[in-house]
């Protein structure tokens, strides 16, 4: 047998117990989760930008970034809601290279996924009690789920996911917004597909036990570009994107059309520096039909403290360790001027 049980990890109600929600915080959450709901509904203009780490990589320092997010937000609440990005597990292509907090909770030790849940728990919860701002993450495991659900806001299904049938099934039992990105081919059918099996109600095997789930109203698509067969980017945050894509919610008769656009990944062709001048174009296309103004309701950037990106072991603080990000003197200005241009 090639499986060999290292170490038993404790069920979600085990961590939670140990790591609770108080009721301050738990209703600030479902304050967050209302607006956040709003947005996606239509009930409110808001623009949402998700925003943050490629990785989390540091309990300090995504806990510094968010305490700078949280003033920006305050300045700009009134034409924008900001979510934290604070992705604990990390899609590696190949399998090699950092695969999150949850894995390395020390990104210079071993693996440690028990340490490394508790270590997920307690920076969502020591973000959320600094700053009153709940988080996104990635669902690259769907059993995760359980031990997070009442901790965040947004749930984001990735490329390599997308087509998974238990990500597809856990995304319409979850009570919070899902966006699901298009595949690394740039296929939006099957993005569609995606958002359609969310949205229904299901039974399936979950955590050892058979469960029904309500479907989830608030899925919805992210558009990340894609890759060719050369491998050469493709990106799809283009006024004619939006378009087709809206085509696809009429046919599909989808409730609550909504796009994401990640600025990042194919669409920059992962330079990071080009994500203010794409988000920038995501807004003028906005302006210029009410249809695509009423569909994209928000972008998600990469950015962190500092510029770039660096190898693990380097040590500097607010740098990530996995793709590159934005800066925050770049991320400060970006985000008043989206609130600006809105």
């Amino acid at each position: 047998m090639g499986l060999h049980t290292e170490k038993v990890v404790p069920s979600a109600h085990e961590i939670r117990e140990q790591y609770p929600l108080n009721e301050e915080l738990a209703k600030i959450k479902r304050e967050r989760d209302s607006e956040i709901k709003d947005v996606f509904t239509g009930a409110s203009d808001k623009f949402i930008v998700i925003i943050g780490p490629c990785s989390a990589d540091n309990e300090d320092a995504v806990c510094d970034y968010v305490q700078r997010l949280a003033r920006v937000n305050e300045q700009t609440k009134d034409k924008l809601l900001i979510i934290p990005r604070i992705y604990t597990n990390k899609p590696r292509t190949t399998g090699e290279g950092y695969k999150g907090i949850l894995h390395q909770p020390d990104p210079e030790k071993k693996p440690d996924m028990v340490q490394g849940i508790i270590a997920i728990r307690h920076m969502f919860l020591r973000s959320l009690e600094e700053t009153h701002l709940t988080a996104a993450d990635e669902m690259l495991y769907p059993g995760n789920w359980r031990y997070m659900e009442d901790v965040l806001s947004y749930v984001a299904v990735g490329a390599r996911s997308v087509e998974n049938q238990q990500h597809r099934l856990v995304a319409s039992g979850i009570d919070v917004p899902v966006g699901m990105k298009n595949p690394t081919s740039g296929d939006l059918t099957v993005m569609i597909n995606a958002v359609i099996a969310a949205q229904g109600h299901h039974t399936f095997l979950y955590h050892h036990e058979q469960v029904k789930s309500d479907g989830n109203p608030l899925c919805h698509t992210i558009l990340r570009g894609s890759q060719n067969q050369y491998g050469q980017n493709s990106p799809n945050y283009h006024y004619e994107d939006f378009k087709m894509l809206l085509d696809l919610y009429a046919k599909h008769e989808l409730l609550n059309p909504a796009c994401i656009v990640d600025a990042n990944h194919c669409n920059s062709g992962k330079k990071f520096e080009q994500q203010p001048r794409i988000v920038k174009e995501v807004l003028h296309s906005r302006k210029l039909d009410k249809d695509i103004h009423n569909f994209v309701k928000g972008v998600m950037i990469e950015s962190y403290i500092e510029d770039g990106n660096q190898k693990i072991g380097e040590g500097v603080y607010g740098k990530s360790i996995t793709d590159p990000c934005l800066g925050w003197n770049k991320t400060e200005k970006l985000l008043y001027e989206i609130a600006d241009r809105l």
